[in-house]
C-alpha cells in the first residue's frame, strides 16, 4: 500500500504544462481532461476524484490508481484584530511548519506566501533568520498555501475573488528555489489556477544577481527587492548576501529586469526601518540618489519605488523601531527629491504575522538557531521566543 502511494503524483505539485504532460503520458488521456481537474482542484477545491463529476469513471478509476491532491496539514490558524489571518502550516510528519498570511484591505486581498522551510539566508533583523534553515519547498507546498487560504476565504476565480494578490516574501529566498517558485507562480497565474495578473504576482529577493537575470527570461511577475540599506558597508552588515551581490550589481540586474520586458515598469525597494541604524536623513539622501541612478539606467521616471516598512520587533532583536516622526522625515527627504515612497502599515503584529516576524518550526541544519537561543537564555529571554 505504501509504495502505491508513494508512486502517486501529487497534483498540486504540477502546473498547466505539467498536468498535461502527466495526462497524456501516464494516464492516456487528453489534454482537456488535464484542464477539467485543474478547475476542480484550483477554482472548486476538491482533492477526491469521485467528486469530480465530469469525469468518466474509467478516468476517475485511473487517477486514483496513479494521482493525488495532498494540502498541507493545517496546525492552527489565528485571526488578528484588524483582519489578517494566520496559518501554521505542518509537513514531514511534524518536524517542520511554515507560516502563511492573508492581508485584506479596502480593494485587495494579499497573501503572503513562503518558499522554504526557514530561510538560508542570515538577514540580522529578520525572526524567520533565527530559525535557521531546513529544505525547499516543494511546488505543491507553495501553492498549498494557497489553496487552503483561498478555500478558506471561499474564494471563486474570476467571480468572488476575495485573493487578489500573493507576494512571495514569507519565509526563506524565493530565487534559492527557483523552479519550484516559478512553476507555482505559473499556477497562481494561469486561468485554470488562480487567474491573478502578473502585477498582482510580486516575488520578494535579498538580492541574488543571477536568478534575478533568469528570472526576467521566464515570467513577468512584479519584482521586489530587500534594500534595507543605501550603502554596500551598512547592507552587508543587515543583509550578508550583500558581500557576494553588492549594490551596484544589483541596482544594474534590476535595470536589467525592467528592461528586458517593456511590462514591468518599476521595481520595489522595500526598507526596513530602525532605529539609529538606517533611518537618519544622510541615509535617505544615499538612497535618494541611489533611486534616481536606477531610474536614469532605465530610462524612466519612477522606475524605482521605495516601500519603507516600520521594523516589527521579535525577542531577543537588538534592533527597535523607528520614530513615526523619523520615518515620514525620512519619506519626506525622498518625496522632495522626486521618488516614490510609501510608509506600508504594520498589520498582524498581535498575531506575530507582520513582515519579519514569521517563525515556522524549523529542524535546523545550521547552527543559527541554537546560537540563537543561547543568545535568549543569556538574556533571560528564551520562554518569549517558545
Amino acid at each position: 500500500m505504501n509504495e502505491v502511494a508513494a508512486k502517486k503524483q501529487n497534483l498540486l505539485d504540477l502546473d498547466r504544462e505539467g498536468m498535461e504532460r502527466f495526462f497524456a503520458e501516464t494516464l492516456g488521456e487528453q489534454r482537456y481532461r488535464a484542464h477539467q481537474v485543474m478547475k476542480w482542484i484550483h477554482h472548486r477545491y476538491v482533492t477526491d476524484f469521485d467528486a469530480m463529476t465530469d469525469l468518466g469513471k474509467a478516468l476517475r478509476a485511473k487517477l486514483q490508481a496513479h494521482a493525488e491532491v495532498v494540502a498541507l496539514n493545517v496546525h492552527f490558524d489565528k485571526p488578528s484584530h484588524d483582519g489578517t489571518h494566520k496559518w501554521l502550516l505542518g509537513m514531514d510528519g511534524g518536524a517542520n511548519a511554515i507560516e502563511t498570511v492573508y492581508i485584506p484591505d479596502k480593494s485587495r486581498g494579499t497573501l503572503c506566501v513562503s518558499s522554504q522551510v526557514g530561510c538560508a539566508l542570515n538577514c540580522q533583523f529578520c525572526s524567520t533568520a533565527t530559525q535557521g534553515f531546513n529544505r525547499n519547498l516543494s511546488t505543491a507546498e507553495i501553492i498549498g498555501q494557497v489553496w487552503i487560504a483561498a478555500r478558506h476565504l471561499g474564494n471563486v476565480p474570476h467571480q468572488q475573488r476575495k485573493l487578489t494578490n500573493v507576494v512571495m516574501m514569507g519565509m526563506g529566498e524565493p530565487l534559492m528555489n527557483f523552479d519550484n517558485v516559478v512553476r507555482a507562480m505559473n499556477i497562481m497565474r494561469d486561468d485554470l489556477g488562480y487567474g491573478l495578473a502578473s502585477k498582482r504576482v510580486t516575488l520578494s529577493t535579498a538580492g541574488v544577481v543571477p536568478m534575478i537575470d533568469r528570472l526576467s527570461t521566464e515570467t513577468d511577475v512584479s519584482l521586489a527587492v530587500s534594500l534595507h540599506a543605501p550603502n554596500d558597508e551598512l547592507r552587508t552588515q543587515l543583509v550578508p548576501l550583500n558581500k557576494k551581490y553588492p549594490i551596484e550589481e544589483l541596482m544594474a540586474a534590476c535595470a536589467r529586469y525592467v528592461s528586458h520586458n517593456k511590462k514591468r515598469d518599476s521595481v520595489t525597494f522595500e526598507y526596513t526601518m530602525m532605529r539609529g541604524v538606517n533611518d537618519r536623513p544622510e541615509h535617505a539622501r544615499q538612497l535618494a540618489r541611489l533611486i534616481r541612478q536606477f531610474d536614469n539606467a532605465v530610462q524612466s521616471r519612477d522606475a524605482g519605488k521605495v516601500n519603507l516598512i516600520p521594523f516589527n520587533p521579535f525577542p531577543g532583536t537588538r534592533y527597535e523601531r523607528s520614530s513615526e516622526t523619523d520615518i515620514r522625515a525620512f519619506q519626506k527627504i525622498l518625496l522632495d527629491a522626486q521618488v516614490l515612497t510609501m510608509v506600508r502599515r504594520t498589520r498582524g503584529d498581535d498575531i506575530d504575522a507582520a513582515c519579519g516576524q514569521l517563525k515556522g518550526q524549523v529542524t535546523d541544519r545550521t547552527r543559527r538557531q541554537a546560537d540563537f537561543r543561547r543568545k535568549l537564555q543569556e538574556q533571560g529571554l528564551d520562554d518569549a521566543a517558545a
